[in-house]
């Protein structure tokens, strides 16, 4: 297996192998949110926080309880359980400190805990054999290139919010296709970097 630098995980997960513009997971918050800038920022800080933290804790849920146990089996069961506990904690922080932002995300909050970027991430690091530096590094850069999406898409969205769109694009429509050209712009990074 070729190491790769941290570095170059990070960058690659922000652009090139961006969990929603390359592999499309977490979709339903990123389109339901992505209406306001304020909440997308909102909402890509804490995908960005959970997504980091879960990374780091699943991988020593995995590498020294899971594997010493010969219990890899358990990895999605254990995963999910340990994404619900944290965005719990993450929920409770949010609505005693940022009531506002809270109130804003809405059922969105607790939906981070079935968004399949931040499950996606952690099964990525355990069949990508990362070491715990690349996977903090895949866990930020994945987080941070989902922010990067959805505050690219709430702008988008607010810009044309104003104009006059065809009666059969307005809503979804629109939306889809905004996606998919953003999609098809950060298939443009791909011969810069890959991590598989």
């Amino acid at each position: 297996m070729i190491e790769v630098s941290p570095i170059v995980i990070l960058f690659a997960a922000i652009f090139t192998n961006n969990m929603i513009l390359s592999n499309f997971l977490g979709m339903c918050s990123f389109i339901a949110i992505s209406k306001e800038l304020n909440t997308s920022l909102g909402l890509g800080q804490a995908v960005t926080f959970v997504l980091t933290a879960t990374t780091i804790l699943n991988y020593f849920v995995y590498h020294y309880v899971l594997v010493p146990f010969n219990l890899e089996y358990l990895r999605f069961i254990v995963f999910i359980i340990v994404i619900a506990a944290f965005v719990q904690l993450v929920e409770m922080i949010l609505e005693r400190y940022m009531s506002n932002l809270y109130y804003a995300l809405g059922i969105f909050l607790p939906l981070i805990t079935v968004n399949c970027a931040i499950l996606g991430v952690s099964l990525f690091m355990v069949i990508r054999q990362y070491t715990l530096i690349q996977s903090m590094a895949f866990g930020l850069g994945s987080g941070l290139g989902w922010s990067l999406a959805i505050l690219a898409l709430a702008g988008i969205r607010q810009k044309i919010k104003r104009n006059k769109i065809a009666k059969g694009l307005e809503g979804p429509g629109i939306t889809l296709i905004i996606i998919g050209l953003m999609a098809l712009a950060f298939l443009g990074f791909s011969g810069i970097v890959q991590i598989q």
